[in-house]
């Protein structure tokens, strides 16, 4: 009999791509999504789809009843908020505690925790799987993911749950029926929207190759173990464009700034929210976080245990663009 898997955030851009790549190795998958109506994402896939909310413990017992492998992919994925505690760090620590303890209770045999690359040092480099970041510069996502992921091991801990985390890079790719942070970025770079070079080094992986190695990780990863799942060498605001200009010539390369210049004006743009309650377009926190740091990866783990093979950076980011572009024409 095919061992049931519980996607939880389906709908987004990594989980979407995930059910394509358990259905396609043939596996039985259960989808769980905060509003079921929204159905598009699923068209022409032959899952199960269930109501499942973080914050709601007795849902994702429902959901994860039968279930042998949980893919636990749903967070909160924004920068900035009008409330980051109550809207980013909060909802993402319970909703570790809380899917974790449903898996215990419902006795899930193997879980793939999904956190990221920027729960990791880069003063360390190649940074690999084993160091943790300990400042965050007041960015609430970078300290959530960092904290989600010490809670979910310490649960593991506790409840005696088997446990492998994959920690992806700023994620591109197909079937993203919301844009991303990320995703929303590079269509800005496709519609000339880009007005300055902030100096932020990418570090670019296509969900695709995410999925791929998130299945691996639930069949070869060994127990207790991180893997970093990205590209080695980070990508440049300047080469990004570069390759969006084979789309669109006309695209301007933006002029570099200083970052005493982008500190003055993210200060000043997250002002200015506070009275629009907008996001601003830059965040002081980015760039005390990004801004010049060159950090490449190791992924020598992932690629000798998971198998993990992907897609060079240029080769993502011009796929992407080509999906961005068929997209908009829908």
């Amino acid at each position: 009999m095919t061992k049931l898997s519980l996607v939880t955030g389906a709908n987004g851009h990594l989980g979407n791509n995930l059910v394509r790549a358990l259905l396609n190795n043939g596996e039985q998958v259960r989808a769980s999504v905060r509003n079921p109506e929204n159905n598009i994402p699923f068209e022409g896939l032959d899952c199960e789809i269930v109501q499942a909310d973080l914050m709601d413990k007795d849902s994702l017992l429902r959901a994860l009843e039968g279930v042998h492998t949980l893919y636990q992919v749903a967070a909160v994925f924004k920068h900035w908020a009008p409330n980051p505690q109550a809207d980013i760090i909060e909802p993402n620590l319970q909703g570790t505690r809380n899917i974790l303890e449903a898996a215990a209770s419902q006795g899930v045999e193997r879980i793939v925790y999904v956190s990221s690359e920027v729960t990791l040092d880069h003063n360390i480099v190649p940074v690999d799987e084993s160091t943790w970041r300990s400042e965050f510069h007041n960015n609430p996502y970078v300290q959530s993911k960092t904290e989600s992921e010490q809670l979910a091991w310490r649960l593991a801990k506790e409840l005696d749950l088997d446990m492998v985390s994959i920690l992806p890079g700023a994620i591109l790719g197909p079937n993203c029926f919301n844009l991303t942070p990320t995703m929303a970025y590079l269509q800005l770079v496709l519609d000339d929207g880009v007005f300055v070079d902030v100096n932020f080094p990418f570090t670019f992986v296509d969900a695709r190759d995410v999925a791929t190695g998130m299945i691996a990780a639930a069949e070869k990863g060994r127990r207790g173990e991180r893997y970093l799942l990205v590209t080695e060498e980070p990508v440049q605001t300047q080469q990004i464009i570069k390759l969006a200009q084979k789309r669109n010539p006309s695209l301007k390369i933006p002029p570099r700034m200083p970052k005493i210049v982008l500190q003055g004006l993210s200060s000043a743009m997250e002002f200015m929210s506070k009275i629009t309650g907008k996001q601003p377009l830059l965040l002081r926190s980015q760039i005390e976080l990004f801004y010049g740091v060159v950090a490449p990866k190791n992924i020598s783990k992932a690629r000798t245990e998971l198998g993990f093979s992907p897609r060079n950076p240029e080769t993502a980011i011009e796929e992407t663009f080509d999906y961005l572009i068929n997209r908009k024409k829908l």
